[in-house]
């Protein structure tokens, strides 16, 4: 098994070598995936470390709308998805009619968007956001009487209470993360009474309620690095906790529930990597109108962040 992963690895290496190809795999990847990987991160994170290199092929490791991310900031290179079936539930929870249908029931309001959404949605935001920085992105709009925050409820309960806005919001939500309940949380307290407690925003209030830090994923490995707990208990996918220990050797991480897994995040394999990279299929492009009117709300939140 371990010489048939090793030569599994080895011609990835070699075909990745050949079409000057990079491969970004996202936090909660499956352990095979982040290994062959160049870099490890968040979705946008990773997009624009991908932008800023001359690879000219883009492998990318998680689910759709990410892809459509790093085609959004790098135009002139060729993105690949492994597996195309790769959706985002919450992504698709809110499409770009639905969006600008409740625009037009707000005429006044500014619209923030997270980065886990479409292209198309993306290109009728005035601002994107990421849960690293929802909360910045929110308070810079403070002359702004009305903001839409979509399409996390959570995320968005999250940045109201840490802003103090009232956010006109959509009823979507990542189905991974609202597995994990206060039940959850207690339960493995129970177990590991000093471990510090570190959720993501996209979790119900109740169990962001109870936690020591609320932390995006490249949060909590930049956490998990520079603190002196040695256990935490980490409310996220599951995925997360390999590259923890991998980073953190000395110390102890326990997801909050094990039911936290993303099925969509565990599609890709070192196999489709290899296909992906073998026939450079299946290309994600993003049209340029899109692109541009997307690129718009990314930038706009760059210049605040």
């Amino acid at each position: 098994m371990t010489k048939e992963i090793s030569s599994l690895e080895n011609k990835i290496k070699e075909l990745k070598k050949r079409h000057n190809a990079i491969i970004l795999a996202h936090n909660y990847q499956l352990p095979e995936v982040q290994e062959v990987a160049d870099f490890r991160g968040d979705s946008l994170e990773l997009s624009r470390v991908a932008a800023k290199t001359d690879a000219k092929v883009i492998i990318f490791c998680g689910v759709y709308f990410m892809a459509e991310t790093a085609s959004i900031l790098s135009p002139d290179k060729l993105v690949i998805v492994p597996d195309a079936n790769a959706g985002c539930p919450m992504a698709n929870m809110l499409s770009a009619q639905e969006l600008r249908k409740l625009k037009e029931k707000h005429p006044q309001a500014v619209v923030v968007g997270y980065v886990n959404t479409s292209a198309e949605v993306k290109a009728e935001l005035d601002y994107c956001c990421t849960s690293t920085n929802a909360v910045a992105v929110v308070n810079a709009l403070k002359g702004k009487e009305e903001i839409i925050f979509v399409p996390d409820k959570y995320l968005a309960d999250y940045v109201s209470k840490q802003t103090g806005r009232q956010l006109i919001t959509w009823n979507g939500f990542c189905p991974t993360h609202i597995k994990i309940l206060p039940e959850d949380i207690r339960r493995e307290k129970k177990f590991h009474p000093f471990a510090k407690v570190i959720v993501h925003p996209e979790c119900l209030p109740q169990v962001v309620a109870m936690a020591d830090a609320v932390l995006s994923t490249s949060q909590m490995a930049k956490y998990a690095k520079e603190t002196e707990a040695k256990e935490m208990i980490i409310g996220t996918e599951v995925g997360i906790i390999y590259r923890l220990k991998k980073d953190n050797p000395g110390k102890e991480f326990y997801p909050a529930s094990e039911r936290a897994i993303c099925p969509n995040m565990k599609r890709t394999t070192q196999d489709k990597i290899l296909w992906a990279l073998e026939e450079l299929k299946e290309e994600v492009k993003v049209p340029d109108d899109i692109r541009q009117r997307a690129k718009k709300a990314i930038d706009r939140m760059l210049e605040i962040v």
